[in-house]
């Protein structure tokens, strides 16, 4: 069990803001989180924090998944004082981190993403995990199932996973599992490519667009300058940004701050549980 107090860190506005679907309030305060084969459950307290692992796995991993070393507060300081709406969005949600997600994993849930909410994605990609994944114990012994390879999904008719609801996305998901498992879709040479190639190469991938393509870059690469625009952020833009974000300005922190508006947005238009994602 690791104990630690954290500043711009908040369980509630992570789990709610559309970056992970993997992460469960069981009660009020207390979440458990599955990343791949790995599970943890964590409380918070304000800034403080409890970690039930132990302190080698947290930190070997689970200070990395959280960005727990990120300077935040340096993000969110450096917004333009004249800029009322952003400081407004970047307070609001001033608790979110960009997580380091599984590459991987970021492919199929935003594949999944698309013209979908959050708890319909939730729900899909709990679906494909018990069925195509490895059924795991955690170490109080609960129950739950690894994040499916691709090598699990890549040998499925195209349409297999319609049994799971992701509806026409199943095609999505089956022919980036098939990239993956052949090859063609190397996992390890994007993770070492500049955003712009690596934006060039997942856009390669049947079903992915640029909005997808963004997201990836930003939750499975953790690549922060990477700006996706759906359509919480596109009336965001048109309504506080007529002549376009100053994107220049925010160099190496963008996708932080787009986090702060999308969050801002889909709390402000209607719970964070049943708007429109992605």
């Amino acid at each position: 069990m690791i104990r630690r107090k954290q500043e711009n860190f908040d369980l509630a506005q992570i789990c709610r803001s559309g970056q992970c679907f993997r992460m469960k309030e069981k009660e009020e305060g207390f979440y458990s989180v599955i990343a791949g084969r790995r599970y943890l459950e964590l409380e918070q307290q304000e800034e403080d924090f409890v970690f039930y692992c132990d302190e080698e796995e947290f930190f070997d991993f689970w200070e990395d998944y959280f960005d727990l070393r990120g300077d935040y507060a340096s993000y969110i300081s450096g917004i333009a004082p004249d800029d009322a709406y952003l400081k407004r969005a970047a307070e609001f949600g001033s608790g979110i981190r960009i997580l380091r997600q599984d590459l991987w994993e970021m492919i199929v849930s935003f594949l999944i993403s698309q013209q979908n909410n959050i708890v319909r994605i939730r729900r899909c990609i709990e679906n494909i995990c018990e069925r195509y994944g490895e059924k795991l114990a955690g170490p109080n012994g609960e129950r739950y199932y690894a994040f499916p390879l691709p090598e699990a999904l890549a040998g499925l008719a195209e349409d297999a996973l319609i049994e799971c609801n992701l509806g026409y996305r199943s095609k999505y998901v089956v022919r980036a599992a098939k990239a993956v498992a052949e090859g063609t879709c190397d996992l390890e040479a994007l993770g070492r490519m500049s955003r712009k190639k690596a934006r060039e190469e997942l856009l390669k991938l049947y079903g992915v667009g640029e909005k997808v393509a963004d997201c990836v870059c930003l939750f499975g690469l953790h690549q922060l300058d990477a700006f996706p625009v759906d359509t919480h952020i596109s009336q965001a833009l048109q309504a506080h940004y007529k002549r376009g974000f100053p994107k220049r300005r925010y160099l190496g922190f963008r996708g932080v701050l787009q986090q702060y508006i999308f969050y801002y947005e889909l709390a402000g238009a209607s719970s964070a549980e049943t708007a429109q994602t992605r």
